[in-house]
């Protein structure tokens, strides 16, 4: 039987009472009954078994057990910098990448992007679409979804990777290198609908950055970055 995720932040253990969406979403949408097992996370690595001890229409009780790490997490902390993107394709490179197991996004300015500016309803979404997507995908931490940065501004971590056409590293060429021996987070940089100028490549890469090809055919730009989390990521499951 399916267990149920509920997020909540500051667990602990003994009774806790749910109010808004979240009550909402078990009351209302999974009709759960008293003694439904269920299992809540708060968003930044930890995970408690909890079990319905009382529903109503406008909040749930919950008994928890102890808090405990969880261990759902990938070991190399993955973040995503990536223009924002035409349409809803911004919040379906949130939702991907949460599922496959980056920890923060960064949407950057860049020369080429169409889309230059972001409200606070759009970020307030963004991050609502991480939070929906680490609960359906059984992850313990929520990732960060950070406001606007320009490309010129950004904080590079100690290993950048920065997506290009033409550069002529693997992105395995990279990672096995010595350079990246021992590095537990990466920051990955993808272009826009029509690419990072060569200028932008060029400034990245005098600032420490590491380019990678993409291979042979040419990805869109809201699936370059979930190839490459995915090449990046998913090898922790095997």
């Amino acid at each position: 039987m399916r267990v149920h995720r509920v997020f909540l932040e500051d667990l602990e253990i003994g009774e806790r009472t749910l109010s808004g969406t979240e009550a909402h979403h078990l009351a209302q949408v999974l009709r759960v009954r008293p003694g439904t097992k269920v299992k809540v996370f708060d968003g930044s690595g930890l995970e408690a078994a909890g079990e319905v001890r009382e529903v109503d229409d406008m909040s749930v009780t919950l008994y928890l057990d102890s808090p405990k790490s969880s261990d759902v997490e990938a070991a190399l902390k993955l973040t995503l910098a990536v223009p924002l993107l035409k349409g809803d394709k911004f919040s379906e490179v949130v939702r991907r990448g949460t599922e496959l197991g980056a920890v923060r996004f960064v949407p950057v300015l860049t020369a080429r992007c169409d889309v230059k500016v972001l409200s606070e309803n759009k970020l307030t979404r963004y991050r609502r679409v991480a939070k929906e997507a680490a609960k359906q995908s059984g992850r313990s931490v929520v990732p960060e979804v950070e406001g606007l940065s320009k490309l010129s501004k950004l904080d590079l971590g100690s290993l950048t990777l920065v997506a290009h056409p033409l550069a002529s590293a693997t992105l395995q060429e990279v990672i096995s290198s010595n350079d990246a021996s021992g590095v537990e987070e990466v920051m990955l940089i993808t272009g826009p609908e029509g690419g990072l100028s060569e200028g932008e490549v060029e400034s990245l890469v005098e600032r420490g950055a590491k380019g990678v090809t993409l291979g042979a055919r040419i990805l869109r730009a809201e699936t370059a970055p979930i190839a490459l989390t995915a090449a990046l990521l998913l090898p922790d499951a095997l």
